[in-house]
């Protein structure tokens, strides 16, 4: 980031009023993100409900999903995607390694066929804006053939994506006392 906010978000009292107002968890006024979109609240409820709609209940297994905006994150150089999905997985179980194994994740050996699958997915979509046949099929024989798994896993790269554009674009900063991940200091951006 290169100085203020383009857009300032609200105060966090500001957001959680906002919030209340526009059907948007109260808990997500809290986060720099929806400070900013609360601005625009009928956008923050749209974002609310698709957001936290994959991340609490999806059927794409948690771990392929953090890994999936973990590597999105670090190679659209979002440092508030990495620093807060980091957290995140963390909580559904992904251990630090996997997390830093994404930088890098052909070398990394903590993955296995669906967690290569995913990753392949997310830098074709990236690099191409759509997954080879190649990368297709090792999603359906490795992540599922459900079409509903199938269809969130490709709306949660779109969606990420899409985030880390209005992350960065709008140089949206960490929330106050919340440090960049990882103890490394190796980030992405």
């Amino acid at each position: 980031m290169t100085g203020a906010p383009r857009i300032a978000p609200l105060s966090v009292d500001d957001a959680k009023a906002a919030a209340v107002q526009a059907g948007v968890p109260e808990l997500a006024a809290e986060l720099s993100v929806f400070r900013v979109w609360l601005r625009h609240p009928k956008l923050a409820r749209w974002m609310s409900d698709i957001l936290m709609g994959l991340l609490w209940e999806g059927t794409l297994d948690a771990r392929l999903r953090e890994l999936v905006i973990m590597r999105l994150g670090w190679i659209t150089g979002s440092d508030y995607e990495w620093t807060q999905h980091w957290r995140i997985a963390v909580g559904v179980g992904v251990s630090e390694a996997d997390l830093v194994g994404v930088r890098d994740w052909v070398r990394h050996d903590g993955f296995g066929p669906a967690e290569r699958a995913v990753l392949a997915a997310v830098d074709e979509a990236v690099r191409d804006g759509v997954l080879s046949e190649p990368t297709w099929a090792a999603c359906c024989e490795h992540v599922g053939a459900d079409s509903r798994v199938l269809l969130e896993l490709v709306t949660a790269i779109a969606l990420w994506r899409m985030v880390s554009t209005v992350l960065r674009t709008l140089e949206v900063p960490l929330e106050e006392g919340v440090a960049p991940w990882p103890p490394d200091g190796r980030g992405p951006a």
